[in-house]
């Protein structure tokens, strides 16, 4: 429970962050004199949201029960869900089925990148932590 707490709480951060950065992006980078207040509040919490699961749902891979299949299969489809019920209820993806497609196989090429890099770094990681056991 201190871990996802201690999570959350850096999810919540990071996505504000993320919320500061990309207000004053569009305000510096456009001809806007003037925000729309409702539009900010809600991209903002989206973004705190956001950032919150997906600091969270990295848990599924800590537990030992599962096989890394099934900790990828459960992160992924929470991740989905979560991740498309809030674009879609915020307006970040149009509500067609030709821009749910278009941003699932975004979603799915970026988590695939990112999935494969973290695997391949821990098993190098694991790699050597099992060679420097070995020198023991």
């Amino acid at each position: 429970m201190k871990t996802f707490l201690y999570r959350s709480v850096i999810g919540v951060f990071f996505g504000a962050f993320i919320a500061v950065i990309l207000t004053n992006s569009v305000v510096l980078f456009s001809d806007k004199d003037m925000l729309d207040g409702q539009l900010f509040l809600k991209n903002s919490l989206g973004s705190i949201f956001c950032g919150w699961f997906f600091t969270v749902t990295p848990l599924f891979f800590e537990n030992a029960n599962l096989r890394l299949s099934q900790q990828t299969a459960l992160h992924f489809v929470t991740v989905v869900i979560l991740y498309f019920i809030l674009a879609f209820g915020i307006g970040w993806v149009p509500f067609t089925v030709k821009s749910f497609l278009l941003a699932l196989g975004v979603f799915i090429v970026f988590y695939s990148v990112f999935w494969t890099s973290f695997y391949l770094y821990f098993r190098g990681q694991a790699k050597k932590l099992n060679a420097e056991l070995q020198e023991l």
